[in-house]
């Protein structure tokens, strides 16, 4: 029986002094979590499963409110989430829920609370990339690692190889601003693999390090690896990440998963 399987790992990292990402697989989410170890989840092919993560904008109080409140509603919804608007009008639903989460006082702690999100939808035969923000989707193949999802990041000045800038997010301002979601669709055939990460993993990490992980290691221990490898680099933010894999024949030894929290 066909089937998606998914090796998931959230964790603060070295220096922040809380997990402000969040994540959703399936009907399962971990928000503002400390795993050191992936979770493995796998689930039957056929019901469209998001994965995704949230990132709360960092020195933004409420980051971790915005970013639960965000995956939340997107596993609420997640099996209707089988076409591009529908994934847009769901993301489109969650900036206008956490504007409201955040409520019209300036004096509120949770004022211009926001998160960046990113992930992808596994359908039968394709798969829908989406992102709000600089959290990451990347397809990972034969010919190497290739970032699928679109930065929602300014210009980089020279010398630089990232920014902790975004030009969009989910929330993140007093007044209420319209997002416009970045959603596209992938052919998919098994034996498709895809990480989706936050910045948490890819500022410090090179990609060529990300591309040798995804190259050598099953999932369990690419997502070890990958999570191993930003915290070598010192850890500077919260790391979330998740390894995505698309099977022909079911495992032999795991199960579907059942939902958390």
């Amino acid at each position: 029986m066909p089937y998606v399987a998914v090796s998931a790992l959230s964790h603060p990292g070295l220096v922040r002094e809380r997990n402000e990402d969040s994540l959703v697989v399936g009907p399962w989410t971990l928000c503002a979590t400390v795993t050191e170890n992936p979770q493995s989840l796998v689930f039957p092919s056929g019901t469209p499963l998001v994965v995704a993560v949230a990132d709360g904008l960092g020195g933004h109080p409420g980051g971790d409110v915005a970013s639960a409140l965000v995956v939340r509603r997107i596993a609420s919804v997640g099996p209707a989430l089988g076409e591009e608007g529908a994934v847009r009008a769901a993301l489109n639903a969650c900036n206008r829920a956490v504007y409201e989460a955040a409520g019209g006082d300036e004096d509120s702690e949770l004022t211009a609370m926001g998160t960046t999100i990113a992930g992808v939808v596994v359908r039968s035969d394709s798969l829908l990339v989406f992102n709000v923000g600089d959290s990451r989707v990347y397809a990972a193949s034969r010919d190497g690692l290739r970032q699928v999802s679109v930065d929602d990041s300014p210009p980089l000045a020279p010398g630089r190889r990232t920014t902790s800038l975004v030009t969009q997010c989910l929330g993140g301002s007093p007044g209420y601003r319209a997002v416009d979601p970045h959603v596209s669709a992938l052919p998919l055939t098994p034996g498709d693999r895809y990480l989706v990460c936050t910045d948490g993993l890819t500022d410090p990490v090179t990609t060529d390090v990300l591309d040798e992980a995804m190259r050598e290691h099953d999932d369990l221990r690419a997502a070890f690896e990958l999570w191993k490898a930003a915290i070598a680099a010192g850890g500077p933010d919260n790391i979330t990440l998740a390894v995505v894999r698309v099977a022909d024949d079911g495992p032999a030894d795991e199960s579907p998963a059942s939902p958390g929290s």
